[in-house]
């Protein structure tokens, strides 16, 4: 593996690192651990890893803080989660299913699709801009979900 490119689990340690910081103002094991969903000693593991990179500055018993270049990676990981996260409710996902398949979407696609995706989301979702087909377009696109969701269920 190229020494710049870092893995998908390591990109979701940025991008919670980037969260918790947004939130509280600062990041530590315990909270990383909490947001993944791992034991603390998992997280001093990667960020052993991640401060070896350049990403994240680790001090034993101390905060978390990203680097400039980790800060970078997090906020284009959060970039790409959101877009796929309004995608998936444009096609109204439920908000808790949109969240976890987002999640599996911002790793698993090419860059250049992601583009796309995002392109196609922002169009969709300017609202001063937004041309009248488009809300007319959302709108019988609801209508026919619940349609197709009541016939389903009438069987």
């Amino acid at each position: 593996m190229n020494d710049d490119r870092i893995s998908s689990k390591a990109e979701d340690y940025l991008r919670a690192i980037y969260e918790i910081i947004a939130q509280k103002g600062f990041a530590r094991i315990k909270d990383v651990a909490r947001e993944l969903e791992v034991k603390p000693p998992t997280v001093v593991e990667m960020m052993k890893k991640l401060d070896a990179k350049g990403l994240v500055v680790y001090e034993k018993y101390g905060g978390i803080t990203l680097t400039p270049k980790g800060t970078a990676i997090a906020e284009l990981v959060e970039k790409r989660h959101e877009t796929f996260r309004k995608f998936l409710e444009i096609l109204l996902v439920p908000k808790d299913m949109a969240l976890k398949d987002a999640h599996i979407l911002e790793h698993e696609l090419h860059s250049q699709t992601i583009m796309q995706f995002s392109r196609f989301v922002d169009f969709i979702t300017k609202h001063s801009e937004r041309p009248m087909f488009i809300k007319r377009w959302l709108d019988e696109f609801k209508k026919y979900c619940e349609h197709a969701e009541s016939e389903r269920k009438s069987k």
